[in-house]
């Protein structure tokens, strides 16, 4: 939509309020909600302006007066608001020249859009994120100095098959990695996830299944495929409708990867191609029907993945889904078979639907980041005709050590990733599409939670060492 069509829409829908929206190096989606009558042609123009320095991250309070610019391509009606309330996702840029504030993830992501087109490369990437994530019933935790607990409850799961209720036990649930997929009344978010998806589809978003999952309590619902930008802002709505129908259903959503042990963790698997004239880049008579730049684009995202996985994989928590000898993708291996490695080439007939599936990263992660590192290595591997080796179609799980060890992995810690990106991050700064100084800021906000986690006891190591 243009600004014209936005100021339409809301006439038509007697909008009451604008919530302006942005997202901050976390991930996190932010809001400020305005009076309608004060949105108009202009407030497009000029923006709102707000204090950056309470955003974790970005400005100093002596340098804190920054500006929000309203993208009306992203405008929705907030389907949960009371009030009638229109949404626009924002740019973040600076005041006083109006140029782009470097440490803003949905400008950072703009950017490599635009890098990918004067590089000649292509004229547009399409992106196709599979975000998994929980639902359970009860959640609590804590952190004091005597107790680090947490504790879940979901009462579809399989540990209450024998747990007593007031209208009693009715037996239907699926098995420890069994959701995959069977009817109601074993699936019993069917009625939950229709609502999600049906919600999303009236907010805009081109979505197309939804489904259990494997774990215990996970589910996942699919959107159709977009450009990089649309698709972040997507994932950001996404997460949004999900943890608020959750909620009115009386339930809890999570995206950690790796909420509980012993069961599958969630992932985030992001399909990408690229188009250039009308035509896609990606398809043509190399391994699994791949052009060659495809081949260099795999090349560029394996060699560069150890540093984007502090972009894709950006908590301590994701590192308990990253395991070796498990299903998650840790081998930095490509192949259109194997579902344990790095990247994945799903089958087609289609050559439009020709396109590479990086398969380690979460939901945990800052969309607009995520997805412009992934391109952003991917036109590394393009440009320096990046060799991915070998394509890996034996069963990697079955593979003898010697074979095994010859594979390398992706990061093992948060804190390996950190150090990583510290030591490879010049691809991520061409065109100035991420910037030194906010890659810096983003590692000092993460070497915090490595901290946190690495300063605290666990359960477990009371199970280990208490007695010695």
């Amino acid at each position: 939509m243009q600004v014209k069509d936005v100021l339409d829409l809301m006439k038509a829908e007697d909008v009451e309020y604008v919530d302006v929206r942005f997202t901050d190096p976390k991930g996190k989606l932010q809001h400020v909600t305005l009076v309608a009558d004060l949105v108009d042609e202009d407030f497009f123009e000029e923006g709102f302006m707000f204090d950056g320095s309470s955003i974790a991250g970005w400005k100093s309070i002596d340098q804190s007066d920054m500006k929000l610019i309203l993208d009306p391509a992203s405008a929705y009606i907030d389907p949960f608001y009371a009030e009638k309330t229109l949404c626009v996702h924002c740019n973040v840029v600076e005041p006083d020249t109006g140029e782009a504030y470097s440490r803003d993830p949905r400008g950072t992501a703009v950017k490599a859009e635009a890098y990918l087109k004067a590089s000649g490369i292509g004229d547009v990437a399409y992106f196709g994120p599979e975000a998994e994530f929980f639902l359970f019933d009860d959640v609590k935790y804590q952190i004091t100095p005597q107790k680090v607990s947490f504790e879940i409850d979901a009462v579809d799961a399989a540990w209450n098959t024998d747990s007593s209720y007031e209208d009693g036990n009715l037996g239907h649930r699926a098995a420890h990695k069994g959701g995959y997929f069977p009817v109601n009344p074993i699936d019993a978010a069917q009625d939950i996830r229709g609502e999600m998806l049906s919600t999303m589809k009236r907010m805009g978003i081109k979505v197309d299944k939804h489904h259990h999952e494997v774990a215990t309590a996970q589910h996942e619902l699919g959107m159709i495929f977009g450009g990089l930008v649309q698709q972040a802002d997507n994932i950001q709505k996404y997460k949004y409708v999900i943890h608020n129908v959750a909620a009115a259903y009386g339930k809890s959503a999570t995206f950690m990867p790796k909420p509980m042990k012993g069961d599958n963790g969630s992932g985030m698997h992001v399909n990408m191609s690229i188009w250039k004239d009308g035509k896609p880049l990606f398809a043509g008579d190399k391994y699994a029907d791949l052009s060659q730049e495809a081949l260099w684009f795999i090349g560029g995202i394996i060699k560069h993945a150890k540093a984007l996985n502090a972009l894709t994989n950006p908590g301590t928590n994701s590192y308990k889904r990253l395991i070796p000898g498990f299903e998650a993708p840790v081998l930095l291996a490509y192949s259109a078979r194997n579902r344990s490695g790095a990247v994945r080439i799903p089958w087609t007939e289609s050559p439009k639907a020709k396109r590479v599936e990086a398969r380690f990263p979460d939901p945990s992660a800052n969309p607009y980041l995520a997805f412009a590192g992934l391109l952003m290595a991917g036109i590394d591997g393009i440009k320096n005709k990046i060799d991915p080796g070998p394509a890996s179609d034996k069963d990697l799980y079955d593979l003898p050590p010697e074979e095994l060890a010859e594979i390398p992995t992706v990061c093992g810690s948060l804190r390996e990733a950190l150090e990583e990106l510290e030591k490879d991050m010049d691809f991520l700064l061409a065109g100035d599409v991420f910037t030194r100084d906010q890659l810096e800021g983003y590692i000092k906000l993460k070497w915090e939670e490595v901290y946190a986690y690495e300063h605290t006891p666990h359960p477990i190591e009371y199970a280990m060492y208490y007695s010695c």
